[in-house]
């Protein structure tokens, strides 16, 4: 996306260096302000002047609010078990049988975008590991085979806290801090892949590591005794399960190869229990009612959380998650948030709820986006654990391979882990990516949802097809796009940071004589609200005074900043 922008935009993209700071044609400083964390102001008169009646109101009024969004994370959280119901009841039979074609399978890329497809489908990437737990134990799935799949699954989790960020589409600065958190999980997964699949496919590291693991274990029938602990599913399942009661073991049979007639819906009792119609009749029922209660809940957290993220309270949050250790152990600070991630994660069970509650602090200004970066990596090292619980659930015989498939999910992590975290440089890359992206959809909102369907949909459904047609087929198309990518971001670099190396065409893309519509953002933005008219033409709301104070004179630089929507001029009125 490096030649995505113009002399057209009103808003320049930043650049992040290695160091972490942003430059921009003479504008890093001002640019570098957006991403800071927003000054929390106090009102309110201090807890010192008030009466005993005045303090006790305002210290019910805080409870409430408490009390009021841990409801709404409950509400959420139990949107996101019925919405993953209904998706398996739309697609759950075809994702077994998908998972059930081996000759499929045998194409690791092939495997990557099933993985992302299928835990995109079912919401759940523990759902899709224990498939594939199931097929390999089975022996129906090679261990090889199930690998990418497991790498695939990684990415396609990553959805729910991009889909939470769009709850702050009507603030632009808190739009573009959220997006970043949310998609900053996306770069860091996708990188893991592109570099650790070949480094798989060539070496077979993660296989071979596994089996001196689990080589000299002695599994026997009191291994059996693990148990996988429901913490999170405790409190939600009273109600989920009054709702829709699923067979997983269904799906998996249909994973394995076997035929399975009738309904997956289990008998018992719950509202969907004497159903009559067919099972994609009741996941659409379903997944209508669990978007809009998804939706609902997501949109009342984001504004129970903006009035709760004032004064005193909002300061210490704010001080002490953005706090970093003295002298000589500031450096262990971001090791320590990876920890309480990972921690975390084991206790709720869940990487994307983490990540999702995370995401609207991140836009709120409250925390950091370095700061979360460390704890999504920790949320992504302590999710393999429920796998790891599973296999050890297993059966003694088959025990053995599910072990090595929960063991490769982790090393997997871990090396992404050492691969994008401890060296400064590589840390940055994934951060400054999100950084773009949250910069582009500050000034293009409707990319936010064309990039969720094209990452998350329309490219793994490419790459699925273009591997249909074997190795060949897809290395003729995939290897000429991925160098011509990778010289439009070294092209793109080199203009910022050494632009008298590059021949003048070449010095920026306004100059190099490519059409606008392969260099900007902007044509399309245009065709969309002329084709959408006054649907389209929804203003910003900018309640950060930093945004507004910075991005007043970026517009006044440009032209075409009068006719830009989405201007402060526009959110002032």
């Amino acid at each position: 996306m490096g030649c995505f922008s113009s002399s057209e935009d009103d808003e320049m993209l930043p650049i992040v260096g290695p160091d972490g700071s942003s430059s921009t044609s003479g504008k890093s400083d001002d640019l570098d302000d957006l991403w800071a964390l927003t000054p929390l102001e106090d009102e309110s008169s201090p807890w010192e002047t008030l009466s005993w009646k005045q303090k006790c109101k305002r210290a019910c009024i805080l409870a409430m609010r408490i009390a009021c969004l841990l409801i709404l994370l409950w509400m959420f959280v139990c949107s996101l078990d019925c919405l993953s119901s209904a998706f398996r009841l739309l697609g759950g039979k075809a994702a077994g049988e998908t998972l059930a074609s081996s000759v499929i399978l045998t194409n690791p890329v092939a495997g990557v975008m099933i993985g992302v497809l299928v835990t995109v489908l079912v919401q759940s990437s523990s759902t899709a590991t224990s498939i594939l737990v199931s097929m390999v134990t089975s022996d129906v799935l090679a261990l090889p085979n199930a690998i990418p799949i497991v790498m695939g699954s990684n990415i396609g989790t990553t959805v729910t806290n991009t889909l939470v960020a769009m709850g702050h589409v009507n603030v632009k600065g808190d739009f573009r801090r959220a997006f970043a958190a949310a998609t900053l999980h996306d770069f860091f997964n996708w990188l893991c892949v592109i570099v650790l699949l070949p480094v798989e496919v060539i070496t077979g590291y993660l296989y071979h590591f596994t089996h001196a693991i689990t080589s000299n274990l002695n599994f026997n029938q009191s291994d059996t005794g693990t148990s996988n602990p429901k913490l999170l599913k405790a409190i939600t399942e009273p109600v989920t399960k009054r709702i829709v009661a699923l067979s997983s073991g269904k799906i998996k049979a249909i994973a394995r190869g076997e035929k399975v007639n009738g309904s997956i819906i289990d008998p018992g009792d719950h509202l969907f229990s004497h159903w009559p119609g067919s099972d994609q009749a009741a996941g659409i029922l379903l997944l209508v009612v669990s978007l809009f209660t998804l939706s609902a809940s997501l949109l009342l957290i984001v504004r129970l959380l903006g009035s709760v993220m004032k004064g005193a309270v909002a300061r210490t949050i704010q001080r002490v998650v953005n706090a970093e250790f003295p002298g000589f152990w500031r450096h262990l600070t971001g090791y320590a948030a990876m920890l309480v991630g990972a921690a975390l994660t084991i206790l709720i069970q869940s990487s994307s709820v983490l990540t999702s509650a995370l995401t609207p602090l991140v836009g709120l200004g409250a925390v950091h986006l370095e700061r979360i970066y460390p704890v999504v990596l920790g949320a992504n090292l302590g999710t393999t654990m429920t796998g790891m619980l599973a296999a050890l659930a297993s059966d003694p015989a088959s025990m053995r391979a599910g072990l090595r498939l929960a063991l490769s999910h982790l090393l997997f992590n871990l090396s992404g882990v050492l691969l994008w975290y401890p060296w400064p440089p590589s840390r940055q890359l994934p951060l400054s990516a999100a950084r773009a992206m949250g910069n582009i959809v500050a000034r293009y909102p409707w990319f936010a949802l064309a990039y969720i369907l094209f990452a998350f949909l329309l490219l793994p459904l490419l790459v699925f097809g273009l591997s249909l047609c074997g190795t060949a087929g897809l290395a003729a198309v995939g290897v000429p796009l991925i160098v011509l990518l990778g010289l439009v971001g070294v092209i793109t670099i080199l203009q910022h940071k050494a632009a008298h190396i590059l021949p003048v065409r070449l010095r920026s893309w306004e100059e190099s004589g490519i059409p606008a519509p392969l260099r900007s953002l902007e044509p399309y933005d245009k065709l969309l609200h002329k084709l959408c008219g006054k649907l389209c033409k929804k203003k910003y709301k900018t309640t950060d005074k930093m945004e507004l104070a910075l991005e007043k004179p970026l517009a006044k630089e440009t032209d075409v900043a009068v006719e830009n929507h989405f201007s402060i001029d526009d959110a002032v009125q």
